[in-house]
């Protein structure tokens, strides 16, 4: 049994769900978000909550979702009310980076500047030369976004240089020895 999925989400103030046609939707201060609902589950919207509970019984595909749309659901409400950030540390000598317009233009020690195009659902900031900031409603996008990010040069283990998740704890490792 799902021990997720069995509990309510609370609607926040302000906030608005609905299916609809099969989609069901979020509206809230920060924008609207929409996904597709499973055959194999149930929602319900009532009294400022959300409920899902499985279709058919007892079969592997309902109750398998069952859990992970609850959390995807409660995940988008979380999203439009309050939005989700990921913040990123650049380490390493002369390694920064800038938002210049529509891009993140960020300099990690290759010959060339690093560009990557801001999506516009996305918003990126630059608080310090060595700090990216990304926020969003959803928070699979945001973590993506990041993820992206990280990707142009994971950090190293030996110098610890690269770009790291703020909260990364890297295991560092001895270098070569005479």
């Amino acid at each position: 049994m799902s021990r997720v999925g069995k509990y309510p989400i609370a609607l926040p103030a302000g906030v608005e769900a609905s299916v609809v046609n099969g989609m069901f939707s979020v509206k809230g201060k920060r924008g609207e978000l929409q996904v597709p609902v499973s055959p194999h589950i149930d929602v319900k919207v009532e009294e400022g909550n959300i409920t899902v509970s499985p279709r058919g019984g007892r079969s592997r595909d309902s109750w398998t979702m069952w859990g992970t749309s609850r959390a995807v659901f409660a995940n988008m409400v979380k999203g439009v009310s309050d939005g989700f950030t990921k913040t990123l540390e650049i380490q390493g000598t002369g390694f920064r980076a800038a938002v210049q317009g529509s891009n993140l233009v960020m300099n990690l020690g290759f010959s060339h500047d690093v560009v990557y195009p801001i999506p516009s659902d996305v918003k990126i900031t630059t608080p310090r030369p060595t700090a990216i900031t990304v926020e969003g409603n959803d928070k699979q996008r945001v973590g993506q976004v990041a993820l992206d990010i990280r990707s142009f040069r994971k950090p190293e283990p030996y110098k610890g240089k690269g770009v790291r998740y703020e909260t990364e704890v890297l295991r560092r490792k001895e270098g070569k020895k005479k």
